[in-house]
This record gives C-alpha cells, sequence and structure tokens, in this order.
C-alpha cells in the first residue's frame, strides 16, 4: 500500500477554494441560462498559438487587455467522460464555438491572465485559456470573486 501525504500552502488553498466557488458560480449562471447567446463566439481566424506573445495576442483580439504574465499556467486533463460540472461549463464553451467532448482523455495547457479592462467594475477578473497543440480549444473570463460571474472570451457589449 502505498500513501501519499502533501502539504498546502494557504496560496493554493485559496487557490482550489475559488476554482470551486468558480465552478459553482458556473452552475449557477448556466442554469438559469445567462451567458448564452450569440454574442459570445470567439470563432476568429486563428493562427497558432505558440508563445506567451500569442496567447496574449489572441485575448486581445478579443478585447482584452491583460497583465502579460500569466498568473497561472499549469497542464490539465479533460476527463474521459464529463462531469456533471464540466459538462456544464463545456455548455459555455460550445456557446462560443469551442468543444471540450473533442478533448476527451487528453491533456491541455490552461493560462490564466489578469483582466485589466472589465468593464464597469473595479473587481478582479481572469481570463482562463485552454491550449492544445497551439490551438485554443476553449477559456472564459470570470470574476475573482464568489458572487461573480463568467462568460465567455469575447468582450461583452457595454450600453
Amino acid at each position: 500500500m502505498v500513501v501519499l501525504t502533501a502539504k498546502v500552502s494557504k496560496g493554493k488553498l485559496v487557490a482550489i477554494l475559488l476554482v470551486i466557488a468558480v465552478a459553482v458560480a458556473l452552475l449557477v449562471v448556466l442554469s438559469s441560462g445567462a451567458g448564452q447567446g450569440a454574442a459570445d463566439t470567439a470563432e476568429t481566424t486563428v493562427t497558432a498559438i505558440e508563445s506567451n506573445d500569442d496567447r496574449v495576442a489572441y485575448l486581445q483580439s478579443m478585447g482584452w487587455q491583460v497583465d502579460e504574465t500569466p498568473v497561472e499556467s499549469q497542464e490539465v486533463r479533460i476527463p474521459a467522460q464529463l462531469p456533471e460540472v464540466l459538462a456544464r461549463y463545456n455548455e459555455l464553451q460550445q456557446s462560443q464555438g469551442f468543444d471540450l467532448s473533442s478533448y476527451a482523455g487528453k491533456t491541455v495547457k490552461r493560462y490564466v491572465y489578469q483582466v485589466l479592462n472589465y468593464p464597469d467594475t473595479t473587481d478582479s477578473y481572469y481570463a482562463t485559456l485552454l491550449v492544445y497543440q497551439d490551438q485554443v480549444i476553449g477559456g472564459d473570463v470570470a470574476a475573482a470573486s464568489q458572487d461573480g460571474i463568467m462568460q465567455g472570451l469575447q468582450y461583452p457589449e457595454t450600453t
């Protein structure tokens, strides 16, 4: 029998709680039908996303100004069977022309950038890009707060 233990720093614990809070907020938003619409399309002519500059340029093409240094980058595995939370997240992805189910069982790279120009707020927002073989396969922009929103990658229209 193998027993593994791990120490978790306060920073990592906060990050884990943030991910859980975003997942709960996503469930609330998607179950109410908000955040889905024709305006949330991220399909644009995209060249290979090979570098940090390419990722930043992609986010800029969606209307976002971001801190050029990612706050997080990691490899994540998309489960072969999407659990309910990821299935709902995939609905957001599908609304913007992506489909994570095509990458089930694959390991992808996840990059998170701090958004500097979210309209009409002083809250912290983060843009996440999912990249597989130098192509963006999904992403979102989400508030750091527990009761914040999550939306597609396209900059929101302001009135």
